[in-house]
């Protein structure tokens, strides 16, 4: 595996490249570019907040719905869009993964870096949100954001990296991932506090590694606070779905282009 990542990062060029590609085609021939980016974020907190502050109620605290909604859709949102992506990279590239050799992983990792870009236009938001409210950032808290993004980083690249080689195999992974994924969803503090769930399920419902992250982002950014022993479960899950899902992929890379 040593040398296998070894041989990623001598081609990080191709990697650059191949995201600056997908980002390119994405938005070819869009009237609105980029700006799409922002579009599914912004649409889908307006809905919440609609829904969760006039027809049933949430208790956020001093937080205003649409902050706390907010700050778990722009990571959820890069979750969900970027395993998705991920899965279908191989089979969409069959002519290039059976004709070319290359670091087959830098398919999947691609797609990953060009909704990575959509992450920080989304997230940029943030900013002008927090402008208009009466919250005030921490400094101190904030300095454990880059550690929650790469605990993310590693749950994006393991799910993405385990999907895209089984979709090669197995066509109905990518249905099911997308099935998984809105399930996923709602068993997530997105639209909900975690105060909401039991307290006596709570050591079981941070299993899920997306609610430690969200909460993670939101006692960084809402409440000025560091992350708890909550985040210890959601990066040992997600480090070792990065490393199974490498290890995995390498293992049937070479079987790839005789399937597809």
């Amino acid at each position: 595996m040593i040398n296998d990542t070894k041989l990623f990062f001598s081609h990080y060029d191709l990697v650059l490249a191949w995201a600056d590609r997908t980002i390119r085609g994405r938005y070819q021939q869009s009237t609105f570019g980029w700006l799409w980016a922002l579009f599914q974020p912004i649409a889908t907190v307006a809905i919440f907040t609609i829904v969760f502050t006039r027809f049933v109620p949430i208790d956020t605290g001093d937080v205003p719905y649409v902050l706390f909604s907010y700050t778990a859709v722009v990571p959820w949102t890069f979750l969900a869009t970027s395993t998705t992506d991920m899965s279908a990279s191989l089979v969409q590239n069959m002519n290039l993964v059976t004709k070319i050799y290359f670091p087959r992983e830098i398919l999947p990792i691609a797609v990953m870096l060009a909704r990575f870009m959509d992450f920080g236009i989304s997230a940029a938001v943030l900013v002008v949100l927090f402008i208009f409210s009466d919250l005030q950032l921490s400094a101190v808290p904030l300095l454990y954001l880059p550690l929650i993004l790469l605990i993310q980083l590693a749950l994006i690249l393991g799910v993405g990296l385990l999907s895209s080689a089984l979709n090669v195999f197995y066509r109905d992974v990518d249905p099911i991932l997308k099935l998984f994924i809105q399930l996923w969803f709602y068993a997530s503090p997105i639209i909900y506090p975690v105060s909401m769930v039991p307290e006596a399920l709570q050591p079981y419902y941070f299993i899920n590694p997306m609610a430690g992250i969200i909460v993670g982002y939101r006692d960084v950014l809402l409440y000025g606070n560091s992350p708890g022993l909550y985040l210890l479960p959601a990066a040992a899950i997600s480090f070792t779905l990065l490393v199974t899902g490498f290890w995995f992929f390498k293992r049937v890379e070479s079987q790839f282009a005789d399937i597809v």
